[in-house]
């Protein structure tokens, strides 16, 4: 099967092929300087066993899920075994994290196994929590079970929300126990250690070109810029000042699409580090994220960000352009003239207003051309905050809404109040007045109810993989019944359907999960 598993898998590494690589090959903890990447070999694990594999992955890169069930296929991305005529590695970036900047950070605990081919689409696979890299400073380079099941969920499920994101081929055990101080309070303890086979067609992010510009390495930098545009961008055209800019542009607008997504179906990244913002405008690094229950937009999940909340849901817009801010001055080096990459920036709080509007109008049902519009959203996303409101709820059953009976929008939304009893007078005043312009502004429309609800449902989601959702996956997991995560997968592939036989879980938040450690607080330990 080993044999079977190497033909099938059309190999045509680039990355560590055609950049710099650092020349030491002991696996110690050191500045890598003039090289995009460390070789590294995965760690050993005790007793690995595969948990779930993603059978749409497998499928992407050419293999069967009889492939997935070998010994090989089990050793190969557990990180106990090395494809042959492969060279595993680590990637040397630095980046800001909450503002500052924090110098080399690398692939701490990510070790890229191999890109290959299948259908004319090239795939990076990469396992988190295999081991010890140059980069890993103080840290282990393991996973823990819990962080492993949140992001192997979140990731699958975010690309059937439509959202761009890194994919994951499978989830592990290794058998090894993990010492992890989960809200760094002192309290460690030992977890299961796990390990996921992330895939993305690149996992270059910001931090990759941040490095070099702050070691005024311009030759890797240009290097690795000319890399990035031969493989990923190249229907810009051969490297060149110009085609530098159109390459920045490139990823200014990947990167704010990917945001509107966000804000569209209630994904709060939590730590929008610049190390954590993929090249190709990808959701990469899942951590503490979280998923909006109460519409708020200073809420954060990550209690590392508790105090000043620079990364809530509200600001992610912002942080977007602040991230490209930074890296514009990576890439400028190479461009050496203000102008293009500062007009390139300009554009971005017009392209992010207007894109946002459009997207909100879509979660509304709104199609025809109106000026009213970006003042009924914003009173809208007033009147949402003045009492615990889901998002999720809230948006899904909007589409029950008749232009014919404003009176009865309470009513069709109620569900989505954490308190009902809570909705004051003052504050049903303001819904009633909402409701009837909305009513009004719906008449001016041309589709029927019915094209309205059936468009609006294919924006609006009905499952998003809720923090408390994922807790109980993690909780049975913890205790040997993997079921939960089978069963929120398969849910997750199809979040627009009705999908009656679950509709356990279309509610909100149980009263349990409100301040319980996964669900409400995060940290980034994993």
């Amino acid at each position: 099967m080993d044999s079977e598993i190497r033909m099938k898998l059309h190999i045509n590494d680039t990355f560590n092929r055609e950049l710099p690589a650092d020349p030491i090959l002991e696996n110690t903890r050191r500045q890598v300087k003039n090289a995009c990447y460390s070789f590294v070999t995965p760690k050993q694990t005790v007793k690995p066993e595969l948990l779930h594999v993603s059978t749409e992955m497998l499928k992407a890169i050419g293999l069967t899920e009889g492939d997935a069930k070998s010994e090989f296929f089990l050793n190969v991305f557990t990180g106990n075994a090395v494809l042959p005529n492969t060279k595993p590695y680590a990637m040397c970036y630095g980046g800001h994290q909450f503002g500052n900047w924090a110098g080399q950070l690398g692939d701490g605990r990510a070790i890229n196994l191999v890109e290959v081919e299948h259908e004319n689409q090239s795939w990076t696979l990469q396992l988190k929590g295999a081991g010890e890299t140059p980069y890993s400073r103080t840290a282990d380079g393991l996973a823990v079970l819990r962080s492993s099941i949140r992001e192997y969920l979140c990731s699958e499920a975010m690309y059937h929300l439509g959202v761009p994101t890194t994919r994951a081929l499978s989830l592990a055990l290794s058998g090894d126990e993990v010492l992890r101080d989960m809200l760094y309070d002192g309290n460690a303890a030992y977890e299961k250690g796990a390990i996921v086979c992330r895939v993305s067609e690149s996992f270059l992010r910001f931090g990759n070109y941040q490095i070099f510009a702050a070691r005024q390495d311009n030759d890797t930098l240009k290097k690795l810029v000319d890399y990035t545009i031969k493989h990923h961008f190249s229907h810009l055209g051969e490297p060149s000042k110009k085609t530098y800019l159109k390459f920045f542009e490139a990823v200014l607008n990947s990167t704010l699409k990917m945001i509107i997504h966000w804000q569209r179906v209630g994904f709060v990244h939590g730590v929008m580090n610049t190390d954590n913002m993929s090249i190709l405008g990808q959701t990469i690094d899942y951590g503490p994220y979280g998923w909006l229950e109460g519409y708020d937009h200073n809420w954060t999940p990550n209690t590392t960000d508790n105090q000043f909340k620079r990364y809530r849901y509200g600001a992610q817009l912002d942080i977007g352009l602040w991230n490209l801010y930074q890296l514009a001055n990576a890439l400028y080096p190479l461009i050496d003239e203000a102008e293009g990459l500062e007009s390139i920036l300009q554009s971005y709080t017009e392209k992010a207003q207007s894109q946002y509007i459009d997207m909100m109008r879509s979660k509304l049902g709104l199609f025809a051309d109106d000026n009213s519009d970006a003042e009924l959203i914003f009173s809208l996303e007033e009147t949402l905050q003045q009492t615990e409101t889901d998002m999720t709820i809230f948006f899904r059953s909007l589409s029950n809404f008749s232009k014919e009976n404003p009176s009865e929008g309470l009513k069709i939304v109620k569900d989505a109040f954490y308190i009902p009893t809570d909705v004051s007078d003052s504050v049903r005043q303001q819904w009633t007045v909402w409701f009837e312009t909305y009513a009004e502004r719906l008449k001016k429309e041309t589709r029927s109810s019915v094209q309205r609800k059936e468009k609006m449902n294919q924006v609006n989601p009905k499952y998003v993989l809720r923090n408390y959702m994922a807790q109980l996956a993690i909780d049975d997991a913890n205790k040997g019944d993997y079921k939960l995560i089978d069963e929120l997968f398969q849910l997750l592939k199809k979040p627009y359907d009705e999908q009656l036989e679950n509709e356990k879980w279309f509610v909100k938040r149980p009263d349990w999960a409100r301040h319980k450690v996964g669900c409400s607080m995060l940290s980034c330990s994993s």
